[in-house]
Parts: structure tokens; sequence; C-alpha cells
């Protein structure tokens, strides 16, 4: 089979999923959640493969060619994010939410506003996460099929409206599911075939540390991010992993607490299994084969297709077309279920959030909330496509860790402190969330990374790329000076 033949594969498969899911639909339940009849292996399986997107398939194993073992925090600090939120968040938040972080945040302070912050924030760090997506699926496909970047974009973006605007939940679960057995399978495989060529994993990295030559790929310090940015960026995947809204809804989709905790459990080992096979056979590989191949080099001496697209070069190298095309399929289809699942975090969020806050709790029909989930969809495709095209020269993990960043100042201290702290009020609230989603957006305008690279300015408005060792806590003074000095009346007690 061809390389077009896999992707065509790939393609009816979701689509038939996902009509196969539309005439299950009902109602927005469905939509949002599935009806919370997704059983806890499932989800665990549907959580893992919303996790395992294309940072980790594609973004890491090019960063650790670029940095070494400098990724290793990409992959580390986010399994420490999922046990903390295993602790913290999950039993909460399936037990006082509904659809979204918003029915979590106002479940003892029913306000509009706070509904509108709650769903600008999620809107902001989905879209962030889905244009990461979008960067790998655009490479992805032009490299496959010889068309320009722009228009593979499109394509995603294209399949990825239909995938939400009537299937829903459902379909982006089973998407989800089958996309990470298959993930882990060729991952798997893949490492097998690294290890085989080496003649064993010791050889392995003795062929990589040649290939390296004068670089030490087992250093610290090729980030060079000083103390400040080390810490900074350890916090912000941990804390950051705890507000990510598109894996948080997904405790909705299972029928109670116990499950809910039972599906993270699964998901993280699976997460950490597929992550450890990346970070120790996959990077070292990468550099071992692909590094010493003039091949793969272009003109300039950077690698075809750049960074992102160095897994793919390694399935080439070791399976021949036949792996590359598998790999590719399964890339994609990695990129369509995360996608799907960050579209239905934006549009219920929209549908759910915003449109309920700005109408002052009056509730909308289940038809038109459902009507107006699917146009927000469509709307977020477009303004993907838009900024996928602007930093399609990114590396997708750093994008991915943006979203973190903002994640990190926003819903994660919005939720610990809406399910523990009784003390706080609507207005603490509305400031602390305001003032975290505008304080890190701007520290990740100002960064060196978007200033100067995506802008194209000579030097930066501040010094580092992780602003969130500043603007977590930060947001935390923020909603407990607001709560504690401006007069309002308390929330209601919490009952988690």
């Amino acid at each position: 089979m061809s390389q077009i033949h896999y992707f065509l594969a790939t393609v009816a498969i979701t689509i038939a999923i996902t009509f196969w899911a539309a005439r299950r639909n009902s109602g927005r339940a469905s939509f949002y959640a599935a009806e919370g009849k997704i059983s806890a292996p499932q989800n665990g399986l549907a959580i893992a493969g919303d996790f395992l997107s294309a940072g980790t398939v594609l973004g890491i194993v090019g960063l650790f060619f670029a940095v070494g073992m400098d990724a290793a925090p990409y992959l580390i600090t986010p399994l420490a994010g999922l046990f903390l939120m295993l602790t913290l968040i999950v039993g909460p938040l399936r037990r006082l939410g509904r659809f979204t972080l918003g029915d979590v945040v106002t479940h003892r302070m029913e306000s509009p506003h706070i509904r509108i912050v709650i769903g600008l924030c999620t809107i902001v760090i989905s879209l962030i996460n889905l244009v990461a997506q979008l960067v790998g699926a655009g490479a992805l496909i032009s490299i496959v099929f010889g068309i320009p970047f722009n228009f593979a974009v499109g394509i995603i973006a294209a399949l990825m409206t239909i995938y939400v605007a009537f299937g829903g939940m459902l379909a982006a679960t089973w998407v989800q599911i089958i996309k990470a057995v298959i993930l882990i399978a060729m991952v798997a495989v893949l490492a097998a075939l690294c290890i085989g060529r080496a003649g064993g994993y010791a050889p392995l990295f003795d062929l990589a540390e040649i290939s390296a030559r004068s670089r030490d790929m087992f250093a610290f310090g090729g980030l060079q991010l000083g103390m400040f940015g080390a810490i900074s960026l350890a916090l912000t995947q941990v804390t950051g992993m705890m507000g990510m809204p598109h894996l948080l809804i997904r405790f909705f989709t299972v029928p109670d607490e116990r499950a809910a905790r039972r599906s993270l459990v699964i998901g993280t080992t699976i997460i950490g299994i597929a992550m450890a096979t990346v970070l120790l056979v996959l990077g070292p590989a990468a550099i071992a084969f692909v590094g010493g191949d003039a091949s793969l080099r272009d003109p300039s001496g950077g690698i075809i297709g750049g960074t992102n697209m160095i897994t793919m070069h390694l399935a080439r190298l070791l399976g021949g077309d036949m792996l590359f095309g598998l790999m590719s399929a399964v890339a994609f289809s990695t990129i369509l279920a995360v996608v799907a699942g960050l579209t239905i975090s934006i549009s219920s969020a929209t549908s759910h959030d915003l449109v309920l806050g700005f109408r002052k709790g009056r509730s909308l029909t289940e038809g038109s909330e459902v009507a107006i989930f699917r146009l927000a969809a469509l709307v977020t495709s477009a303004i993907g496509v838009g900024l996928a095209i602007l930093f399609q020269k990114e590396n997708i993990t750093f994008l991915i860790v943006m979203g973190q960043t903002v994640a990190a100042s926003t819903t994660f201290p919005l939720l610990i402190l809406a399910i523990y702290w009784r003390g706080l009020t609507t207005a603490g609230t509305v400031a602390a969330g305001l003032f975290g989603l505008v304080t890190s957006v701007l520290g990740i305008v100002a960064s060196p990374a978007f200033w100067m690279k995506a802008l194209g300015h000579p030097e930066p408005l501040i010094p580092t790329d992780y602003p969130a060792l500043v603007t977590v806590p930060a947001t935390f003074l923020v909603a407990w000076l607001v709560s504690t000095f401006v007069p309002a009346r308390p929330a209601r007690a919490a009952q988690a």
C-alpha cells in the first residue's frame, strides 16, 4: 500500500466512527460528555490517546535530537502533574461538574461573570494546543504528499469540524481509544527495530554518542534555561497539566468518581510507558541513525521537514516505505484524535459557559446550545488554520508548553481555590482569572520564542520563555487579596 492509501484508510475509519456516534447522539449531554457512559478502561485509553499527541510522537524526539537529555523534563514533569491531578482534582471535579470546568468553578458561586472568565481561559488554552497539533499535521501531510503546508492544514481543519460537529464527545472518545492502541503498538515496533538495528540496547547509546560527536547528549544545559527557567518550566508542566481543559473534561464522560479515578490511573500508566520508550529508545535512535544520514539534510544542513519530522525519517530508515506509511497514518490519527478533543473543549466552553454567561443565567434550549456548539467548532477550525500558518516553524512541544503556561496561570488556580478555599468570592475568582489570563498571554508574547522568532524583533521584552514562576503565584495572590479586601458576599462553603 502507498502512503495515500494509509491516510485514506485512517480518514475512512474516523469518519465511520463519527457517523456511528452521530446516530447515537441525543442532545447536549451526548455532545459534551458522551452521556457519562464511557467505562473506566475505555476512558483511560482515551486519556492516553488525548495526551500522547503530536508533541510526544514528533516533538519530543525532535527536541531530544536537538538538546539531548534536556528533553526529559518535558516528559517527566507532566507525569507528576497527572499524579497530583489524581490526588487533588479528579474526585471533586467529577462530583461537582457536569459538562465543563465552568460548572465546577461556579458550583458555589453561580455568576455569569465567572462562566465568561473560565470559558475564555478554556478557549485560549485549548486554542494554543490546537495550533500545536495543526502545525504537526501540516508538516506531516505536506512532506508525505508534497502539498503546500497551508493546504494541508486546511484539510485537517475540515476533518476536525466534521468529527466534532457530528460526532461530539462519543466520536472523539472512540477515535482516541483506537488511536491510542495503534500508537502504542507502532511505538513498540519502532523501538524494537531501533534496538535490533543497533544490535542491542547498550550499543544503541554507543552509536548515538558517536553520531552526536562533540555534543554530550546526556549532559543537561542544552536549552540554557538557567535556574529561573528550569524551575519555571517544571512548575508550568506540573500545574499546567492539572489545568488542561481537554483532559479534565474527559472525567465527565464516566459514570462516577470512582470510575474517574480509575481511568486516570490506567491512562497515566499507559502514558508513562509510552513516554519512557520515546525518551529512552526513539530519542537516542534518532541521533544514531537520522543524525548521521546526509541524505536527510537540506541544503542548509538542517533536517528535511524540520526537527518535528525526525520520527518519520527514523521510521523510513528502519522499515522502509511501508513503516513510514504506517507511522504517517498513526501520527495523522494521533493529531486527528487530539484536535477533536481540543475542539470539543473550545466548543463546549463557548456554548455552555460563554453564551450562558452573557445571557446571565438564562438557559438555552438543547437544540440551540448544540447549534452554537457546532458553529463554534467551525469558527475554531478557521482561527486554528490562521494561527498554525503563523507558527508553522515552531517546535510542537514548545507550543504545547505555551498552552500549559496559560493553564497553570488560570484554570489550575481557579479549580484549586474553588474546590478547597471557602473564602473565595466571585470578585476574587473573576479578578484572578483575568489577571492570570492576561499576564500569561503577555508573558508568552513578550518571550524570546514569540517576540523574536515569530514576530522578528531583535530583542525580547522579557528574558524567559517560561513566565509561570511569576504568573502562577501572582494569580493565587490576586485571588486572596481581592477575596479578602474587596467587600463582597463570600461563596457558600465548598462541599469537596
